[in-house]
């Protein structure tokens, strides 16, 4: 999301022949972002029922308090981006209130849950997914069916299933999560806005744009009924919505939105904060793609100098703000420019994150976008089929960033008169495109353009 939020795409780099984004960022679309715990840590309280155990016990006492001070700094270790101290910590935790609770109590649901998070952050989906569905039957058998927890665990797992492209598996669990909050809260709930964005955040993937507009639509006014015109979250849904015209192509519609959330979270957070910076990026991100490089330009570098000096240089979001300015600098034909500050990025995200991230495979397409569009096809190839292979790795052949590295690596194929091996590449992308998007979706759109012009040049 987010905000620490599971953020995803940013801007297209159009190579020949129309080809796909060649960047996925983190900072446009703030999805996922229930309230509940979606993609934040948690630190929920024991009930007085357990306290008053635990009192009788000091060593259980001793332990319990080990408990929440490993669980804050596991916390303050996921704002900063050091993934792996708090996964120690995290685990640790975890140990430790099993130890004392067993296996039957809330806050070992709560701690499972921090776990998966940040297995979800690092792209290690199948530990995440376990932990994911562990908490959320403890929360069921704890709490029973109808319990804003329980809502909190789906939405989790929904989240989960929706970056691995598993959405038929995603949608049912948001739409129980929207149905239980309203069941438990009535329709006028701060939690029922943010399910509503949730699920309007999955149809916007699938391109399904005009279930996701009513719905973003209805999150905004909610919020701003509830929570008043000046909350970060009234800035979130403006965001939203504002990407969602963006992708329409509706920029007159974006832009002010977009300015109207910059203008709040710098009134609300002051102008040092990480959701100030993302704003800029986002803003900037509209300039981008209307070809207003001179208005994004300063945006980005002021984003990115806000990224760092608030969060230090070793976050993910640095990476993501370095690949964002460099998309800018690539499109602009300054590849002198945008060439260290990809592999800086690359190289930050491999520190960070590890070799089997997703955002790794995207900083490997980026770079190889980039040695792609200067004719460097011996150095671009390796690292499109690099990137290709980890995102099949690591969300399964069925998902649109594998439909993406298909086609990328199908284009470079393409654009060196290798028609046979980039033929079947560009037909398997379209299929997968098709299933999980849609005909028109503008991915799906790109790839069949893509195909239509090799087989032109094929019959002439």
């Amino acid at each position: 999301m987010v905000n620490q939020q599971l953020l995803r795409r940013v801007l297209p780099i159009f190579l020949s022949f129309c080809a796909l984004p060649a960047v996925a960022a983190k900072d446009v679309l703030e999805k996922h972002d229930l309230s509940l715990s979606s993609n934040r840590l948690v630190q929920q309280p024991s009930t007085d029922v357990y306290q008053i155990v635990v009192q009788a016990v000091p060593e259980r006492e001793h332990q319990l308090a080990r408990a929440d001070a490993l669980n804050q700094q596991v916390m303050a270790l996921y704002q900063s981006g050091r993934y792996d101290e708090a996964i120690e910590l995290a685990e640790e935790a975890l140990a430790l209130r099993r130890q004392v609770y067993g296996d039957a109590h809330p806050d070992v649901a709560t701690s499972m849950n921090n776990l998966a998070l940040l297995y979800h952050t690092q792209g290690r989906y199948d530990g995440a997914e376990s932990l994911y569905e562990e908490a959320l039957a403890l929360y069921r058998q704890v709490y029973g069916d109808s319990h804003p927890d329980v809502a909190m665990g789906m939405n989790n797992l929904a989240a989960l299933y929706q970056d691995q492209g598993r959405y038929n598996e995603a949608e049912p669990l948001y739409e129980e999560a929207l149905a239980l909050l309203r069941r438990v809260h009535g329709d006028a709930h701060p939690d029922v806005a943010t399910s509503m964005n949730n699920l309007a955040s999955l149809y916007y993937a699938q391109g399904r744009y005009d279930e996701a507009e009513p719905l973003f639509e209805e999150s905004l006014a909610l919020r701003r009924e509830i929570l008043g015109d000046t909350h970060p979250n009234v800035a979130n849904s403006m965001n939203n919505l504002a990407e969602l015209y963006q992708d329409q192509g509706r920029y007159d519609e974006a832009e002010p939105l977009l300015e109207e959330a910059l203008a709040l979270r710098r009134e609300v957070l002051g102008d040092a904060h990480p959701n100030v910076a993302q704003s800029m990026n986002n803003l900037a991100a509209l300039y981008h793609i209307q070809g207003h490089y001179d208005e994004a330009r300063p945006l980005y570098e002021e984003a990115l100098a806000l990224y760092r000096r608030v969060l230090g240089d070793a976050h993910p979001d640095v990476a993501t703000s370095m690949d964002n300015l460099a998309a800018l600098y690539h499109v602009q034909g300054r590849y002198d420019e945008a060439e260290p500050l990809y592999e800086k990025a690359l190289a930050l995200r491999r520190e960070l994150l590890g070799d089997a991230h997703p955002d790794v495979a995207t900083s490997e397409n980026n770079l190889a976008a980039l040695y792609h569009v200067q004719g460097r096809y011996d150095e671009a190839e390796p690292l499109y089929e690099e990137a290709l292979a980890l995102r099949r790795e690591l969300l399964g052949n069925a998902h649109p960033d594998v439909a993406l590295s298909m086609n990328n690596l199908a284009l470079l194929y393409h654009d060196q008169g290798r028609y046979d091996e980039a033929e079947p590449l560009y037909e398997d992308a379209l299929a997968i495109a098709e299933s999980l998007l849609g005909e028109n979706h503008p991915y799906t759109v790109f790839i069949r353009r893509n195909l239509e012009s090799l087989r032109n040049q094929q019959t002439e």
